[in-house]
């Protein structure tokens, strides 16, 4: 009889392990943020099937998201189903179905398998927000950041769930670039990050991997060659057009250096790059620009405000 109960509790224990080491099917998506970034990732999440809430502070804001959703589900149909417009307004139909909103963050986790963080690139905000949310969260549940400049660790520091915090660092406009940057920290789960992984393919990403160093691997490269860049103005080395064409012309890159500063907008570069030197002041590829630095005071942050290191109409 002590042998039989050996042996059941032999195989209670294996299959509690097994439980345990098995990856998370994740179904049900919470999105915070409503923003450009948190809208996209809303998108695809919710066109491959997820059920998804979006969530932001307002219904105004929400709004606001839904109809840039609906607009771009509209461009996405143009191409995807341009002989089969019954199947495209069946197909933005569906998406819609599985996409909901809130302005009440804590009420919606305790039902999700995933939350991604897409708020406001501030240290403090993204913690506090994830302290917050761990408390009504699932035992079972993944929490992501979409920071692109942040470290991890230190978010996921905020929470009890450290082997279950990943970040999931999507590109803008999400449906369109197929990058995602999984990134696992040092006390991330393997369960964890396969079911990431599984996450990014599902939504019809091609996902890589990367340890939690500063900017990961696309504004790891792009951050200090785009600095470069206005170092080597600075230096009156060469004009900034004469580096955007020699870029374009000679590297085959679709924007210059400075052109994709100004799409970026100086503000975002600048407080990568100051977050960097607040790590690594040691490192030249992490120097702040002075040239950088007084645009922004004079509020020239590119694009968005008209003038950069070029005027637009």
């Amino acid at each position: 009889m002590a042998f039989a109960t050996r042996q059941f509790v032999r195989a209670a224990s294996s299959a509690a392990a097994t439980a345990a080491a098995k990856k998370l099917i994740i179904k049900h998506v919470t999105v915070i943020g409503g923003g450009l970034m948190g809208a996209g990732i809303a998108q695809v999440a919710a066109a491959s099937g997820h059920t998804v809430v979006l969530v932001d502070q307002s219904d105004e804001i929400l709004k606001k998201s839904t109809k840039g959703i609906e607009e771009s589900l509209k461009r996405v149909t143009k191409k995807k189903f341009a002989d089969k417009p019954e199947a495209g307004a069946e197909f933005i139909e569906k998406t819609l179905k599985n996409l909901t909103t809130s302005t009440d963050a804590a009420a919606v986790v305790h039902s999700t398998d995933l939350v991604i963080e897409a708020i406001v690139e501030n240290p403090e905000v993204k913690n506090e927000l994830f302290k917050r949310l761990d408390k009504f969260a699932p035992d079972h549940t993944i929490f992501a950041s979409n920071t692109s400049s942040l470290q991890i660790t230190n978010l996921a520091n905020s929470t009890t769930r450290q082997d279950r915090f990943g970040g999931l660092h999507f590109f803008n406009p999400v449906p369109m670039m197929k990058l995602v940057e999984v990134i696992k920290t040092p006390m991330t789960s393997q369960k964890t990050f396969e079911s990431l992984m599984d996450f990014s393919k599902a939504v019809g990403k091609s996902p890589v991997s990367c340890k939690d160093t500063p900017g990961f691997i696309v504004n790891r490269l792009l951050v200090p060659y785009m600095m470069e860049a206005v170092r080597l103005f600075e230096r009156g080395d060469a004009s900034k057009e004469d580096i955007d064409v020699a870029m374009k012309l000679g590297a085959g890159y679709p924007m210059g250096p400075f052109e994709l500063l100004d799409y970026v907008g100086l503000d975002t570069s600048k407080y990568i790059i100051d977050g960097w030197h607040s790590l690594e002041p040691n490192n030249p590829l992490f120097a702040p620009s002075p040239l950088l630095n007084k645009l922004v005071a004079e509020k020239k942050l590119g694009k968005k405000t008209g003038e950069g290191f070029y005027k637009y109409k």
